[in-house]
């Protein structure tokens, strides 16, 4: 079973933390919440309070884990970027060519660990100022390599179905497509 560890601080956006972990584990991802806090509640950007799985001091080593997901939001964003400890668990599972996916503002920390040097990358509108090292793009999920990244709140079913096919294929991410009837909105709406 693939495991992926999901960065929580104060100031995250909700709906891209949530959607993210509810969708990977239906499809038997391994995903924990991890706070960066001492504690394991972490309040949210529009003061929805969550209890991680996890406390970031208790993550000895990233053997465990097939990669890193950063939901956005502010000051969410700003507080892991300026986390050394994330940081440095970014660059470590990266080093590995495991999975880091962003959202929304989130890109920044990327851009500080220093990772997505001559990468493709998306990010909340106004944040790509930011994200000067990259080839900045305004699709709405965009995949380099190892590197997800997604615009923001309204994209984040398509970032968690991304994440998805990425682990464990596009037949699995159009079957919870399916599942969540994305399928029939999408129909609805002609896409």
């Amino acid at each position: 079973m693939k495991k992926v560890l999901l960065m929580l601080a104060d100031g995250f956006e909700e709906v891209e933390a949530l959607t993210v972990v509810d969708y990977l584990r239906r499809m038997d991802i391994s995903c924990e919440t991890c706070s960066i806090k001492e504690g394991n509640k972490v309040k949210g950007a529009h003061e929805i309070i969550v209890e991680a799985d996890a406390v970031l001091r208790d993550i000895k080593n990233t053997e465990d884990y097939d990669g890193v997901i950063l939901p956005g939001g502010l000051p969410g964003s700003s507080n892991l970027r300026d986390d050394e400890r994330v940081i440095n668990l970014i660059r470590e599972l990266n080093k590995d060519r495991k999975l880091v996916a962003a959202i929304c503002a989130a890109p920044i920390v990327l851009e500080r660990a220093g990772i997505i040097d001559g990468k493709d990358v998306t990010s909340y509108p106004g944040c790509e100022g930011e994200l000067k090292s990259a080839n900045y793009s305004e699709e709405l999920v965009v995949v380099d390599g190892n590197v997800i990244t997604a615009r923001g709140p309204a994209v984040a079913v398509y970032f968690a179905l991304k994440i998805v096919e990425y682990f464990v294929g596009k037949t699995s991410a159009n079957q919870l497509k399916e599942d969540i009837l994305l399928d029939m909105v999408e129909k609805k709406v002609g896409h």
